[in-house]
């Protein structure tokens, strides 16, 4: 029989003390190094202006570095796959955006956007937007459409990348409305809007924070969502002018590796929510024409969850490939 000594009494509710002490003692030595946000996106667009502001406020905000670090290419699955296998101590982070997740139904991956990565927030929330160049005679969607069908094998349509929303976006414009549209993928928003812009393609779909300083140099035909843009009040949506499935929007979302300790992941969580409650933030990402995140992680999963559905649907619909 073991005999219960006050020593080891003592020792055993100092253990217990240890074990209970370790998520705190986890999450105030977090962070102990440089964190890494990484973009899987070029410089210059909208993933990678809002990347730079949360750097920057969390950065000034713990006294501790925030690095940017845009690893682009391949639709943002670089970048991706980069982060997946980070060491899971909450110092490399990913600002995805919703290809992540729409991208399991095209192409085989390096990794599972659902159980290589826990969710932290969404940072914004996104409209696209058909756009076309200022000198295209077409009033409307319905007159693109009819111009489009008029002149077979002479459209085609840039994205943002190959397999992203507005790739899909694009297919699922020529399936409903029945056109031969050619997809031309960028490496993201910015070199996309740099091809308007120079007039190398006939139309595209941007998402509204990248497009949103342009909108001059467009002529938009149509937005996604269930309601039109603030910014561009007379552009109807899709679904007003006879479309459907356009209506679930884009969204930027901060991740990290699955196997971040809970306590880490909390509080990076909570700075982010604090970041997005700043009036000098929330104004920013309204002045981009989007709308401002801020979930919980176990609320943004669910809409990761909720969208990957939706959007498996849509490419079942459309029957995308990536070749």
């Amino acid at each position: 029989m073991k005999l219960t000594t006050r020593r080891t009494t003592l020792a055993t509710m100092a253990a217990l003390g240890m074990l209970a002490a370790a998520p705190a003692l986890a999450q105030s030595a977090y962070p102990n190094q440089p964190i890494k946000l990484v973009i899987p996106y070029p410089a210059g667009g909208a993933t990678d202006t809002l990347g730079r502001l949360i750097a920057q406020k969390i950065q000034e905000n713990w006294n501790n570095p925030v690095v940017v670090e845009n690893r682009a290419g391949a639709g943002g699955t670089i970048g991706n796959n980069f982060v997946a296998k980070a060491a899971p101590d909450g110092h490399t982070v990913l600002l995805a955006i919703t290809a992540i997740i729409q991208q399991p139904p095209l192409m085989q991956l390096p990794y599972d956007p659902v159980k290589d990565f826990q969710p932290i927030t969404r940072v914004a929330i996104s409209p696209s937007l058909l756009a076309v160049q200022p000198s295209d005679p077409a009033k409307d969607l319905k007159g693109f459409i009819a111009q489009v069908k008029a002149n077979p094998g002479k459209y085609n349509f840039g994205s943002y990348g190959a397999g992203t929303s507005s790739h899909i976006q694009g297919e699922l414009l020529n399936t409903q409305a029945g056109l031969d549209m050619v997809h031309v993928p960028y490496q993201g928003a910015a070199p996309l809007v740099a091809a308007m812009l120079g007039g190398q393609l006939p139309a595209a779909f941007i998402d509204s924070a990248t497009a949103r300083p342009h909108l001059k140099s467009f002529k938009v035909l149509a937005v996604t969502g269930p309601s039109r843009m603030p910014a561009l009040p007379d552009v109807p949506t899709f679904a007003e002018q006879g479309l459907h499935s356009y209506e679930p929007l884009g969204w930027f979302g901060l991740l990290m590796p699955a196997g971040v300790p809970k306590p880490v992941l909390d509080k990076f969580a909570a700075e982010a929510a604090r970041v997005l409650k700043l009036p000098d933030v929330r104004a920013r990402i309204e002045g981009l024409g989007l709308f401002v995140g801020g979930e919980t992680p176990e609320e943004f999963a669910k809409v990761m969850q909720s969208d990957a559905k939706v959007y498996a649907n849509i490419i079942k619909e459309t029957k995308i490939t990536l070749k």
